[in-house]
């Protein structure tokens, strides 16, 4: 059994890891970037529920998943989930193709407090006054960037949104990261098999088509699906949900650095604006939750969906 400090040390590596991970993910992207986004997503789906259904048979955790095909309700939601996951992925990989890799950093600093939010509409969480603070700076930075630029930014929102509403339905009907994630893909497959047929019959389909090292970078998108949600159920187990939620922010902030000094996103005194908004807004709401731990070390900060099952 692992010691207290040691398992936190532990934790921390793999939240670390699972973090940069996703930070770095528009790289392999940009990788594959020469592959419409539409057969990239279909190619992730299928190569995911590939992937997760061996790591199930090892894990032997099928008792699990027929439960949840069993169960009316969990599937439905599910289902639900399944949709707004396509509806994030599609998101973003076409937002990386399209060189707009600030816009998915904006959306993921912005999720948290969308997520907040959400909270206190649907499930009627109460927050303090800060936390109103934080999500009204959030708003006006994001309606500074809708006023100040030519178009709406609905790349973050769309994330920021699809991502918010996925860790309220995880919310509502709890499973764990593997096994929701298997019956999101196994729900989506089937309809990714059936296009990419569709696609290869009229000539127009990638895979197998190309060369062998697409092949295999589309092959590679279960594992590179799969491993980090790995990682983040390490981490999980052995730390305190609001610690694993505050590492969250590693992935947006790669994303920025991607963005400005290696794909050289155009970064504009408007963009400062807005990401100060959003900057400070995060700022606000981190450091009154952390007042607020020793006051509720039975409720910890929730930070979803990284919390539950990150989509990305």
């Amino acid at each position: 059994m692992e010691q207290p400090e040691r398992t936190a040390l532990v934790g921390g590596l793999y939240a670390a890891a699972t973090f940069t991970f996703w930070g770095l993910v528009p790289l392999y992207f940009k990788t594959v970037g020469h592959v419409p986004a539409d057969q990239i997503l279909a190619q992730r789906a299928i190569w995911s529920a590939v992937l997760l259904a061996g790591l199930l048979s090892l894990m032997r955790r099928w008792p699990i998943v027929r439960a949840l095909f069993g169960d009316r309700r969990q599937l439905t939601i599910l289902t639900a989930t399944t949709l707004l996951m396509t509806v994030n992925w599609f998101t973003f990989i076409w937002a990386i193709e399209a060189g707009r890799v600030l816009e998915i950093s904006l959306g993921y600093y912005i999720n948290p407090l969308v997520s907040i939010l959400l909270g206190m509409v649907f499930l009627r969480e109460r927050h303090g006054r800060w936390q109103a603070l934080a999500i009204l700076l959030a708003a006006a930075g994001v309606g500074n960037l809708a006023l100040q630029t030519e178009g709406f930014p609905w790349v973050s929102l769309s994330l920021a949104v699809t991502f918010g509403f996925y860790g309220l339905l995880r919310k509502i009907a709890p499973v764990r990261p593997i096994e929701g994630l298997f019956v999101e893909t196994m729900l989506m497959s089937p309809f990714a098999l059936v296009y990419l047929l569709y696609l290869d019959s009229q000539g127009s389909g990638v895979f197998g088509r190309l060369d062998l090292s697409t092949d295999l970078l589309l092959v590679l998108s279960g594992v590179m699906t799969a491993t980090p949600l790995i990682w983040f159920a390490s981490a999980a187990r052995r730390l305190r949900l609001s610690t694993v939620g505050f590492f969250q922010y590693i992935a947006p902030t790669g994303h920025f650095l991607l963005a400005v000094f290696l794909f050289g996103e155009r970064f504009t005194d408007t963009h400062l604006v807005t990401f100060a908004c959003i900057w400070t807004a995060l700022a606000i709401y981190s450091l009154s939750s952390l007042r607020r731990r020793p006051e509720a070390r039975q409720t910890p900060v929730e930070m979803a969906p990284a919390a539950r099952a990150r989509v990305e």
